[in-house]
């Protein structure tokens, strides 16, 4: 006799697949169930035996009330049982979340970082104040360090002059020449090593060399004497 086979895909979609379909099926055995008491029993069996195969779930909160919010997805929200919890509608769990809305500004050198942008806009808007040099300073040696780890190579103090008035729109004007004095704060990554000299073995002169092998063998000829 040729036996049907039944695959899982054949069978209906679970609501919660991590329990599997034993679980589900015990689930829809208290959906028939008519003695209301009896069907609670039954449940609280089954809020057990969920429990037991979900040991990781014990260490969130509200553990039993995780577990029954599940027995009444699984069973489509038609199970009636006296429930410690209030029982959640669809709409309660279904909750679709907020749209993220993605920051749309623009950064005109993405290697400088936006706050490098943010921080010269603010101090070109500075209307009737001094600006400061030491700020404005400031900026530029971060935007060296920055442009230097992008590129890893020494900046161009003209790049980095042109760059602080596009950002500024116009508003602050560099001196180059307190740029070119300005210390430096970057380093490079990796520094030349250096060649280790080794010390020049003096060399042995072949008439040496001549010289102690002949003195060995006279001494092994007067030894066997």
């Amino acid at each position: 006799m040729e036996m049907r086979k039944n695959y899982n895909y054949k069978r209906r979609k679970l609501y919660l697949p991590e329990y599997g379909r034993h679980i589900q099926e015990m689930v829809d055995s208290l959906l028939i169930i008519e003695d209301r008491q009896e069907r609670t029993r039954q449940a609280k069996a089954v809020i057990a035996v969920m429990g037991n195969l979900n040991p990781m779930l014990r260490d969130t909160e509200d553990f039993k009330h995780k577990l029954w919010d599940h027995l009444f997805i699984m069973s489509d929200f038609q199970l009636d049982v006296d429930s410690p919890y209030a029982q959640p509608s669809r709409q309660d769990l279904m909750v679709t979340p907020q749209k993220l809305r993605y920051p749309q500004s623009r950064i005109a050198f993405k290697h400088y970082g936006k706050y490098t942008q943010q921080f010269i806009r603010a101090i070109a808007a500075e209307k009737g104040a001094t600006k400061s040099p030491s700020q404005i300073m400031d900026v530029a040696r971060y935007m060296r360090a920055k442009s230097f780890e992008f590129n890893n190579e020494h900046p161009n103090n003209e790049v980095i002059v042109r760059d602080i008035r596009i950002m500024s729109g116009g508003e602050i004007d560099v001196d180059l020449n307190e740029i070119n004095n300005m210390r430096s704060d970057y380093h490079r990554t990796s520094q030349p090593q250096r060649k280790v000299q080794r010390k020049a073995q003096p060399q042995r002169n072949n008439n040496n060399r001549k010289q102690a092998k002949g003195s060995k063998n006279q001494h092994r000829h007067n030894a066997h004497k």
